[in-house]
This record gives structure tokens, sequence and C-alpha cells, in this order.
């Protein structure tokens, strides 16, 4: 059988699927997800083992490279390397350099840097110690929840209710970012995000989260890993590699675990007996607190986390985009005939060619996004305040509503104004009548053009009539006044507005209505 060990392991550090490595590289994906699992069994970066030939690497992760343990090689003394290794500044190549210094004075074999790592991250999971971790600035932010609460306080109920603690941490340099939420919702979730990014003043290309819902939909043993929605949209927006954190494995975090452990007892234990009227209290009362937890030294170093964060891994960070992420939930809606979709009782224009189409929406604080056929046909700002409103773009109107839309009430009061004092009161009426101006111009226009098909006179005089019958005549009432005024001895029936049927004096008898 052909070897593809390197091919398998370089597609699952580029984030390929299981699945799509088993297809790329034409092997069985039984045999993708061995490899996959002895590489991670052995705890050692890609970037350490991607220069090994296909044999070295089946040698590696299949523990074929026992058989090198021979007299010839000297065996590390891993027990006090391991304690070395806790020491300020000492790194596994820094000890493999040591180690091989030392063989070449004993006269024995060396063992290479990828076989000594395996070899002693071996001996550091059967003895359990801690592992030394090695970082590099600005390489990954690392996220949690806290899991101790804030109590908040209605000021008018008195009703109690529990705040939540968002913590983020740079690993290098263990700079930490805190925030208080009311809940741990979704929403919450991707603004303190939002709000960590904007804190440390950059992103780092990894973030590693826990496997709450909010962020991770679906994160099998074996598969691919699915996000949200709305996290994959953030982590797009920002350019960031989503990587959740092994199942029931909180040392896939260790930053954020640790961060929440120092948080806990340095801020949440303090505010323990402290009742708090808001979240924005809280927050206020936490950021001072954060802003001392940065600033102390760390207990074996001089230095603080702010210190080596500015001078180490503020400027490795990415830069952030122009404008902060907004989050955003989706609505369907379909184009209406009037070319507008509507979205929580607001009206917002769509070209007029996608009319009775399906659209998926996205709705943000400020924004409203509409997309057809997974395309982004256009956006509007959110419209706020009283319902029924419209956000039309004149682009999207067909050509016949272009001219229309030039209209507006002043030029049809002016027009009115022309004909007669009564013609003009109805049209100022019928534009009053409506929570939407431009709902009216139809009628407007309707009414005004009587008077070309009849006269201006006619008409001003049926405007007179209306009124002293209807508060605000419709179209409909003028023009059956018209069609019934004969030299003044005929006065038609006439339906108000509220469909009422209003009926002139001689209809009953005259003008005592015997």
């Amino acid at each position: 059988m052909v070897k593809r060990y390197k091919e398998i392991l370089r597609y699952f550090d580029n984030g390929f699927s299981q699945r799509q490595i088993a297809d790329l590289t034409n092997v069985s994906r039984g045999t993708v997800i061995k490899t996959i699992d002895a590489f991670k069994a052995l705890n050692v970066p890609w970037k350490e083992v991607r220069f090994l030939s296909d044999q070295e690497l089946e040698e590696i992760l299949f523990r074929k490279s026992d058989s090198l343990s021979n007299s010839l090689y000297l065996e590390p003394d891993f027990e006090s390397l391991s304690r070395e290794l806790l020491k300020k500044g000492v790194t596994k190549k820094l000890l493999w350099e040591e180690y091989v210094q030392y063989c070449d004075t004993v006269g024995k074999i060396p063992y290479k840097y990828t076989q000594f790592c395996v070899r002693f991250n071996r001996f550091l999971e059967v003895s359990k110690a801690t592992m030394h971790f090695e970082h590099t600035p600005g390489e990954k932010m690392e996220v949690d929840w806290a899991g101790q609460t804030l109590t908040v306080e209605d000021p008018y109920t008195g009703e109690i209710h529990k705040a939540y603690l968002f913590v983020g941490a740079l690993p290098y340099s263990q700079y930490v970012y805190a925030e208080v939420t009311e809940d741990m919702k979704q929403e919450n979730w991707i603004m303190a995000h939002v709000h960590m990014f904007n804190y440390f003043g950059g992103t780092a290309p990894v973030l590693v989260c826990d496997n709450l819902k909010t962020g991770v939909t679906k994160h099998p043993k074996n598969g691919e890993i699915v996000l949200n929605d709305s996290y994959k949209e953030m982590a797009d927006y920002y350019d960031i590699a989503i990587i959740p954190a092994a199942v029931r494995t909180p040392k896939g975090k260790p930053s954020a675990e640790g961060s929440v452990g120092k948080l806990t007892s340095d801020i949440l234990a303090r505010l323990r007996k402290e009742t708090f009227h808001s979240v924005y209290e809280a927050n206020e009362k936490v950021k001072q607190l954060l802003k001392d937890f940065n600033s102390r030294p760390f207990q074996k170093r001089d230095e603080s986390r702010i210190t080596v964060f500015l001078l180490e891994e503020k400027e490795k960070l990415r830069e952030l985009p122009k404008d902060p992420f907004e989050y955003g939930y989706w609505k369907q809606a379909t184009v209406q005939y009037n070319y507008h979709v509507s979205i929580e009782k607001m009206y917002y224009s769509v070209p007029y060619e996608y009319i009775h189409k399906k659209a998926n929406v996205r709705v943000s604080k400020n924004l409203i996004e509409i997309y057809i056929d997974h395309q982004r046909i256009c956006s509007h700002p959110r419209l706020k305040g009283r319902t029924g409103q419209y956000s039309t773009n004149p682009d999207h109107m067909p050509p016949n509503h272009k001219m229309a839309s030039e209209w507006n009430g002043t030029r049809f009061i002016r027009w009115a104004s022309k004909i007669g004092s009564n013609t003009e009161t109805v049209i100022q009426r019928l534009l009053g009548s409506y929570k939407v101006e431009q709902q009216a111009y139809n009628g407007c226009r309707s009414i005004l053009k009587l008077a070309d098909s009849n006269t201006p006179e006619k008409l001003e005089k049926a405007c007179v009539k209306a009124l002293s019958l209807i508060h605000s005549p419709r179209y409909r009432n003028i023009k059956l006044i018209i069609q019934h005024i004969q030299d003044n001895k005929e006065e038609p029936d006439i339906e108000d507005n509220e469909g009422a049927i209003l009926r002139g004096s001689n209809y009953y008898g005259g003008t005592n209505n015997e």
C-alpha cells in the first residue's frame, strides 16, 4: 500500500475534514482516522514533523521507533528535564540541544528532535507532569464563561437576576479581558467577542472556545466540526479560524481556564457581597478590578500581563476592520407586489425584478440586508419608531413608478390651490389621513385629474359638496358627486371612508327629512 501519511496530515493541519482527506488522498477513511488519531496522540505540532518522509512518519506514528532503543542511543533523563522545562524561558528545543551536546561528550547517538519530543511527551503523559506550552505572540485567543455568577437586582421590582462573566485571554502574554452579561445567549456571546477584540486592539488568526451551543452546533469525535451560523459569520468577518477544544478537555484552552480560575478569585470573590442594580454598573466595577489584575506582576516574574502585552504581543495582533461586527438574525420574506419586503412591520424596497421571490433577510441593530439565491441584493438602514414606515430606493422602482416618485405633498397642494380652496382642503386632508404620505399620492393625482376630464369649476363645486358630508373625501366620493350634479338639482348618494352611505336631503323628502 502506498504510504500517504504526510499528505493526510498536511490536509488535516489545513482544516480539511476526514471525508475530504480520504477523497483527496484516495485512501480509506479508516486509514485517515487511524493516522490522525495517532498524530493527535503524539501531541507534536505539524511543523515539527512536516519534513519527515512517509516511512519516518510511520515509525513515529505507530511506535516502530522503539527499535531504535539500543546501546548506540542515549536515553534522555526526562524526569530531570521535565523539572527544567518549568523554568522561565526553557523550551524543549533548548533541552534537546543541550542533550545533543552531552551525547557528543559521552560518544552516544542522540535522538532526532522529533523523536526526542515524541518520547518526552509520552513521559509527560504517563507521569501526568504539567506541560509547559510554548506560545507565539499574537497566535491565538481563548474564550470561556466563568462558572460563578454575579447578582443583579432590579431597582424597581427588587427581583434578583443572575449575571454571567465572559473571559478572554491571550495565551502568550496572559493578558485578560472580562465582561458581565445578562445571559449566555448567542447575541451576548458574540458581542462579548467583539468587545474583546476592541479591548485588545486586534485579533489573532486562531480562536479557541468551548463547545457551548451558542458557538458550536456539532463536534463529533470523528468528523467535521459545525459552527453556529452567527458565530461563523463573526469569524468570517474578522478572518478568524475558530477551533473548539476537544469535548470534556478543559486543558484544550488552558489560558482561558486558568484566567477564569484567577478572575473567580480576584474579581468575582471580591464582588460576592455586592449587589448591582444593572449589568452596566457591574461592568464598571469589573473594569476597575480587571485593570488592577492585568497590571499586577506575575508571581515568579517581574513583568505584568499588560507589560508583556504592550511590549511583545500587541503589535503582533492583526488589524481590526474599520467597522465592528454587528450581530444579526435571519428572517424569510416574500417580495410583495409593491417591490418591498415586510420586516418587523417596516417595509424595505427590493429591485422590482424580484417581485414574488423568496428573500433571506439579515436583521441587525442598524442594518437590513436582503439576500436572494444566496446573493446580497441590497441593504437599508434599519427603520425605527412608529410601525408602517417605508424605506424605498428609487433605483428599485419600475420606470413608471420613478416618475410618480418625483411628486410630493407640497406639489399636490400647490396644484389643488390653483383649482380652488375647497379642492386644496380635500387634498390636505387626504394627505394627512395616511401614516405614510406617499400612500395618498395616487388618490391625490386621481382627484386632481378630474379637472381635466370635466372642468376645474365642476371639481371645486364637487369638493364643496363632499366636504359638507365627509371630513376626508376620497376619489370615489368626488367622482360620484360630479356624475350626479346636474345644474344643482340632483344630489347623489355618497359613501364615506368608513363604508357608510350618506344620502342627500332629497332622499329624505326635503330639508325637513320627512
